[in-house]
Formats: C-alpha cells, sequence, structure tokens
C-alpha cells in the first residue's frame, strides 16, 4: 500500500466520520521497491532505521501464490510463503512470509514473531495481534478493531488506527459474535462465556412467563399441534403486515401513539408464542405430562434445549429462529382469536335452521329435539333466538365494554381512515384531517351508535338515560374527545379505573360503551 493509497484512505475514513490516529513516532527513509519481489532473510535482526538491509531473492514458486479464504481460517506456516493472503470471515495465523500485502476483515490476524510483511497488514472489523520480533515493511491499518503489539513493535510506514480503542476493547467480544455466529447464520458461538450465561437467563426467564401464563401458552402448544401449517400463514401473514400498518399509522400525528402499542403487543406474543413453540416441541418428544404445570417445566426445557442445539449450528440457527418466530406470532394470534370465539359465540347454524322451521309451532327460544335429530318424541331442546332483541332494561343491561375491546375498535378505525386517506388525498390534508376525522365518528355515532370498529368488536354507544344517541350528544362526546387525547391521552385512560369504565369524554356526554352478542344486527 503507498502513501497515495493511505492517505486516500484515511480522506474516506474522515468523511464517513471515523477518528483516525496516526502515530506520531519518526518513520524511516522508504527504501525503493525492488523489481523482483525480495524479503528480509528470517534469521535477520530488526533492522535499524537508516541501516542497509540485507535481502535475499524470494523463490519465485512462493511469492506468486495468493491466498484467499473466505469463512475458513488459514494458517502460513514458518517455511511457506505467498505473494499476498486476503482472509475474509476468519482467523489468521502468519509464521512465514508473505511478499505483498495481508487483509483480514471480520477476523483475528495472529502475526508470530518469525513473520515477515513486506507489503501492508489491514484489519477491518476485526482484532490483531503481533508478537515481538515481527517485521512489517509497510503500512498498519486499523479499522474498527482492537490491536495489541509490543512497545517495540513499528511498521516501516504509517500506523493509521480508524474507530476509538475503547470501543474496540469493550465489546470485543461482540465483534466476535458477530464474525464467528452472527455471520455464519447462527446464535450460539461455543467459545464465548457471555453466550451461554444469556442463554441461561433467557431460559430462566421464560421458564417463569411458562409458569404464570401457562394457560396461554398451553393454548399456543395446542394449536400449534391441531393445525402447524395454517399457523404458519397466519404468522407470515401477521408479520407482513406489520411493517405497513405501522408506517400507515405512522402517517397521521393520532396514529403515532398507536405504534408503541401494536408493537409491544407484537413482541409479547413473540415471546408468548416463542415459549409455547419449545413446550410444542418437547411434548411431541415427551407426550403430555399429567398436570399441566408438569408439562410446562418439563417439555419447554426439553423444546428449549433442542432449539439451543440448532442454534449452534451454521445457517440451521438462523433458519430456526425465523421459522420458530413465525410459527410463535401465528399461534400466539389464532389462540387470541379463539379466546375472542369463546367469549363471543356464534348461534350454530343447524339450530338455526331448526328454529326457523318449527318457529310457530314451539314457544320462543325453545326448538323440539326433533327438528334437530329427525325421529322420536323427545323433550324440547333450549337454544338462542335467532335475531335478539333489545331486552326490557334497553342496552344498559348489557356489559359495560373493556378498555382492550375499545382500543382494538379505535385502532380498526384509525386503520380504515388512513387506508381511505390514500386513495382520497385531497380530502385528507393536513387542514383537513382532524375535521374529515371527527365528522367520520360523529356521522356514525348518531347514525347507527357506533363505528365501524365498534361494529367489529361488537361495541355500542348508549345514552345514560339508556336513549339512543342523538346528533348533539355525538358532537358533544366528538369534541370532548379531543380533550381526552390532548391530555397525554389520560381521558382515555381512565377506562382502566372508572367503576362504570367512562373515559372523560364519556361522562361529559353522558354515555356508555356496552359489548352488545355477536349476532346483534346492526
Amino acid at each position: 500500500m503507498t502513501r497515495t493509497h493511505s492517505l486516500l484512505l484515511a480522506t474516506v475514513l474522515v468523511a464517513a466520520g471515523l477518528p483516525i490516529q496516526a502515530s506520531a513516532q519518526a518513520r524511516p527513509a522508504r527504501p525503493a521497491r525492488p523489481a523482483t519481489p525480495r524479503l528480509l532473510a528470517q534469521a535477520t535482526p530488526p533492522v535499524a532505521p537508516g541501516a542497509p538491509a540485507v535481502e535475499v531473492s524470494f523463490p519465485e514458486k512462493e511469492w506468486r501464490r495468493e491466498i484467499l479464504r473466505i469463512g475458513n481460517d488459514f494458517a502460513l506456516g514458518v517455511d511457506d510463503g505467498a505473494r499476498t493472503v486476503t482472509v475474509i470471515a476468519g482467523d489468521l495465523t502468519l509464521e512465514g512470509r508473505v511478499a505483498g500485502d495481508v487483509v483480514v476483515v471480520l477476523g483475528h490476524a495472529e502475526i508470530a514473531a518469525t513473520a515477515f510483511i513486506d507489503g501492508s497488514l489491514v484489519v477491518v472489523g476485526g482484532t490483531a495481534t503481533v508478537s515481538d520480533g515481527a517485521r512489517l515493511r509497510r503500512d498498519l491499518v486499523i479499522v474498527g478493531g482492537r490491536f495489541d503489539a509490543p512497545a517495540s513493535f513499528a511498521p516501516g510506514g504509517d500506523f493509521i488506527v480508524a474507530g476509538p480503542q475503547v470501543f474496540n476493547e469493550r465489546f470485543s467480544g461482540l465483534f466476535e459474535w458477530l464474525t464467528r455466529g452472527a455471520l455464519w447464520g447462527r446464535f450460539i458461538v461455543p467459545g464465548l462465556w457471555w453466550v451461554w450465561v444469556l442463554l441461561a437467563v433467557f431460559f430462566f426467564v421464560y421458564l417463569v412467563i411458562g409458569i404464570l401464563f401457562e394457560k396461554p401458552v398451553r393454548e399456543i402448544a395446542d394449536t400449534l399441534a391441531a393445525r402447524p401449517v395454517t399457523t404458519f400463514v397466519v404468522g407470515f401473514f401477521v408479520a407482513l403486515v406489520t411493517g405497513p400498518v405501522c408506517v400507515l399509522l405512522g402517517v397521521s400525528v393520532v396514529g403515532i401513539a398507536v405504534i408503541p402499542l401494536v408493537l409491544v403487543a407484537l413482541c409479547a406474543a413473540w415471546v408468548l408464542g416463542k415459549i409455547g413453540t419449545a413446550r410444542w416441541i418437547g411434548r411431541s418428544i415427551l407426550g403430555p405430562a399429567e398436570s399441566p404445570k408438569a408439562d410446562a417445566i418439563r417439555s419447554f426445557s426439553l423444546g428449549f434445549a433442542v432449539v439451543s442445539v440448532a442454534y449452534l449450528v451454521p445457517v440451521l440457527g438462523l433458519i430456526t429462529f425465523t421459522l420458530l418466530s413465525v410459527l410463535g406470532i401465528g399461534a400466539a394470534a389464532m389462540s387470541f382469536l379463539a379466546a375472542y370465539r369463546r367469549e363471543s359465540p356464534v348461534l350454530p347454524k343447524l339450530a338455526r335452521a331448526a328454529a326457523v322451521s318449527v318457529g310457530a309451532s314451539a314457544a320462543p327460544g325453545f326448538v323440539p329435539a326433533v327438528a334437530l335429530a329427525g325421529g322420536g318424541d323427545v323433550p324440547f331442546v333450549e337454544v338462542a333466538p335467532e335475531v335478539p332483541t333489545v331486552p326490557p332494561s334497553g342496552l344498559l343491561s348489557f356489559p359495560k365494554a373493556s378498555f382492550r375491546d375499545r382500543l382494538a375498535a379505535g385502532v380498526l378505525d384509525l386503520i380504515l381512515l388512513l387506508i381511505t386517506a390514500a386513495f382520497l388525498d385531497p380530502i385528507f390534508d393536513d387542514n383537513r384531517i382532524f375535521a374529515v376525522m371527527l365528522a367520520y365518528f360523529i356521522g356514525f355515532w348518531s347514525w347507527k351508535g357506533t363505528t365501524v370498529g365498534g361494529i367489529i368488536c361488537q361495541l355500542r354507544i348508549v345514552r345514560v338515560d339508556n336513549q339512543p344517541l342523538r346528533f348533539v350528544d355525538g358532537l358533544v362526546r366528538g369534541l370532548s374527545g379531543i380533550f381526552s387525547l390532548m391530555v397525554i391521552g389520560l381521558g382515555f385512560l381512565w377506562i382502566l379505573r372508572d367503576a362504570d369504565r367512562q373515559a372523560w369524554h364519556d361522562r361529559i356526554a353522558g354515555t356508555y360503551v356496552v359489548k352488545v352478542p355477536r349476532n346483534w344486527p346492526i
């Protein structure tokens, strides 16, 4: 590497914002490079500055050899030589002679005392250790790595260090994990002790979570055992739409506050899904245990061990991590949907058909068993009516909506508005978006007593006197909702502590939000 090359490299590093440190020691006059590559004899003592160098010709069959290793370690013996040596994502042990440059990228360079480099030594994103007695004819360049050498060592050319040494010393283990682990597609590197400590911490935390949330984790494992292919498709879809949904939410000012909630929900689903996936793997090997708690401990422990072994293998570790993450998110989403359906069951089609066929001959709410089974004179079986009617006490007889249901409805409404805004840019500009959103909510509240998100989440708004919502009530509720949002959202969070689950705008407008049955008419 000539001085021109060194200065060019230093200029690029300065432009990139990396600190440059050059040694302040005196540089000996650089000898002219001979026409034929020559090296100092191995037994020659270190050359003092200005003293003539004893040179011997290097065998042509040796200096013409150019070494390139990618993803593999390389060692050049004391009696071996090469023209150039380049090692990428691997370690280099150099004991012999090199006529040209030595380059190590994302690896460790061990330069022995018998080594002689007639060119330059460049280490990028790795470490270099130079023993006492090693000789370097030209430049030494360390970029984003750590360098260790005795005080007597001095290169013949420039000494350039890019990147703070303190950072490199503190994070040398991380560099080693990146070069020997992440770049190889694995997450556990056997030679790094701190990786095993971190693995033990993850095992303990996951085990505690699996015991505390035993039922959700068990449902995730059951879902994986019953429908693994469907679970993978659902997980892939959730992972695919999360990014676009967050982008759409970020377009609006209101949606920015929802993005952290979406990411937290996704992280919770990912963690529970990974624990459930490990439990599913362990249960597939051992079979179900007698008690759920025993199954949570032994099945998860075995599954975690199997996954950890896969993380040790290059490429397979990355594939395993990706596959289990998608399966875990999909199983968590499907388990949530199953729990939601259990809370709001749908009337079976057979019972609906029977209710219609004998509706005139049977008392309301009862269907003869013969209509369901097709024979015999048997007692009546009670079923739900096809279309519910408003009970005598009105909508207030239904339970108050929880914060989770109201948040889900709000997110759905916001996504609907953002999707609509993508097609109606002139209407949804910066000056009109809040007016359009306010008109949407007030209009739907006055028309249907709910919004599109409320219909999906089975929510209805009713006045405290059990009367339907009027336009003036929707207007007051919408304007006061702006106040609930402006106070860092405290008006909406008030639902969590209010006995009647009312937000501030509910109290101002005199309304309740109730949860109706799933087949409630729109």
